[in-house]
């Protein structure tokens, strides 16, 4: 039972990376939006004062702001299509159906009930226009019920045909016609159970509120904490899109959730200051500044005669940590190593995040300086008071450097270049190694570059037999397996440049980085898995 709820989870998790990662491109592009009006620059930049460049800039941050007012609707396709096992272009096609059923049979319940209040009376009845219709205010939370139900339904009904005159009405037009009833009666139980659930959130936030920086270290320690089990997402997830994270009014628009009204306000010149819920999105402090400093530490407490090759192996795991916040195998070799180094990792996130609040930052960098530099600098400083955000992470550095370098001498943990005579130097998945592959063709144990990278990956998976789905999040390969067993962990790392491989159950995740999409295509080429067939 642990590990069906553990794997469902995690598959939630994953599907809602579909909605979640679209919503930066909206904020990157309402920050090059906010470049091209900002008075600031208009004036050193002359040639940009101009109707077409202002107007465009104009044209563009508004449009894109309209995305974070229907959250809703987007979470629901994208969280359907995320769900599917297959026909997923199907699945995202009905759910937009279903929140549309959805919308009007809650509006027309709640007019039955005479229970809508006045147009002009809106703030603070509990009650929100959405898409043009009046329904209780239901936020992120509608997408995301509607989104799970959907993708239930399809996956349970998508391959129900009939034979005769009612073929036209299997596959997905069937499940369509089962959502119907469903949607309908879902609607009107929600009539009467949401009034309490949004009084629930609305005391959980005052809760986390109320708990000021104690409730700030929490989130930030457990958001960490909960790396090895892929369920990290599920914790910061509702502070960016929901009430957990704030409440704010923009531009005569309500806006919840701490990201939404980062954008908001991005795109909002009358805003002078940015609003404090920016906290719960200044995750990226450890990753770009306070992994470094630990990766430093391993450095300089390596072995001499190591050092030449923990360079080459720590460099390119700190610049991708710091440029885009990918820190899985720093991580996990925490993780394998000496577990106490990673909850220092985790405490230490949470009172850098106590510290950007304590301080007045109102910069956000959650993945790595990359992010830092579109999202912020345009704004200016006195917006976003960013050199805070700098000066913060600077101190982590040093935090980390001496703090995991006395830790590490003190308790002689074995990091890169301080290992036991004949154990391998490198980076480590959460897992020690299950089993040591045979017939291995690789020359001083460095990485090797596979031209049927496919074909190799399946063959450490156990084969394509054994493989029963395949998917993706934003740095991990997903796959669901019948016999773990026959996972060869040394194979995907030496062979394949897997950072880590974590085993949950029947669920195994293979950390590749950003350059996952392309090892997901070439897992699905060999498997012979078409988007058709999705």
């Amino acid at each position: 039972m642990k590990e069906k709820v553990m794997g469902g989870l995690q598959k939630f998790s994953k599907g809602m990376f579909i909605p979640v990662l679209i919503l930066p491109i909206a904020g990157i592009l309402i920050a090059l939006g906010n470049v091209l009006t900002n008075a600031k620059l208009l004036e050193a930049v002359p040639f940009l004062n101009n109707p077409v460049t202002t107007g465009f800039g104009m044209i563009l941050s508004g449009s894109l702001v309209a995305i974070l007012t229907n959250l809703g609707i987007i979470f629901c396709v994208g969280l359907a299509v995320g769900l599917a096992d297959k026909k997923k272009s199907e699945a995202g096609f009905t759910a937009l159906l279903a929140f549309l059923v959805f919308i009007n049979a809650m509006n027309k319940f709640m007019d039955l009930r005479g229970i809508l209040v006045a147009a002009d009376a809106l703030r603070g009845s509990g009650q929100a226009m959405v898409l043009g219709v009046q329904i209780l205010d239901m936020g992120v939370f509608l997408g995301i019920i509607l989104g799970i139900v959907t993708a239930k339904v399809h996956n349970k009904f998508c391959d129900t045909e009939f034979n005769n005159a009612f073929q036209i009405y299997g596959g997905s037009r069937f499940v369509f016609i089962v959502l119907i009833p469903v949607v309908i009666i879902l609607s009107i139980v929600l009539t009467f159970v949401w009034p309490f659930v949004q009084r629930g959130i609305s005391g959980l936030g005052g809760f986390i509120q109320n708990s000021g920086n104690f409730g700030i270290f929490l989130y930030g320690a457990l958001e960490r904490l909960l790396i090895p089990t892929g369920l990290h997402h599920l914790v910061y997830t509702p502070f960016l899109y929901s009430p957990l994270g704030g409440v704010a009014e923009v531009g005569g628009q309500i806006l919840e959730g701490s990201r939404n009204i980062y954008f908001a306000e991005m795109a909002d010149a009358t805003v002078k200051v940015l609003s404090p819920s920016v906290v719960w999105d200044a995750r990226g402090i450890s990753k770009m500044f306070g992994l470094v400093g630990a990766c430093l530490a391993m450095y300089h407490t390596a072995r001499p005669e190591n050092r030449t090759k923990v360079k080459a192996i720590l460099i390119p795991a700190a610049f991708t940590a710091f440029i885009a916040g990918v820190t899985e195998p720093i991580e996990f070799s925490f993780m394998f190593i000496a577990p106490a180094l990673f909850v220092i990792h985790a405490v230490l996130t949470g009172v850098g995040m106590v510290a950007f609040n304590v301080l007045g930052s109102r910069a956000i960098g959650p993945n790595g300086f990359i992010d830092f530099v579109l999202y912020n600098l345009p704004l200016g400083i006195e917006k976003t008071r960013w050199p805070i955000y700098i000066a913060i992470g600077i101190a982590e550095f040093f935090i980390y450097y001496f703090i995991f370098k006395f830790v590490i001498k003190k308790f002689n943990f074995k990091t890169l270049g301080r290992e036991d005579e004949g154990q391998e130097m490198k980076l480590y998945s959460k897992k020690e190694y299950k089993e040591k592959a045979a017939g291995g063709n690789i020359a001083n144990g460095a990485k090797a570059a596979v031209s049927n990278l496919g074909t190799v990956i399946v063959e450490a998976l156990g084969g394509a037999d054994n493989i029963v789905k395949v998917d993706n999040c934003y740095t991990r390969l997903r796959v669901v397996l019948k016999n773990t067993d026959l996972v060869k962990e040394e194979v995907l790392k030496n062979e394949t440049e897997a950072n880590g491989v974590v085993i949950k159950g029947e669920n195994v995740q293979v950390v590749y980085g950003l350059k996952v999409n392309g090892v997901r295509k070439a897992v699905d080429s060999e498997l012979g898995i078409t988007s058709e067939k999705e």
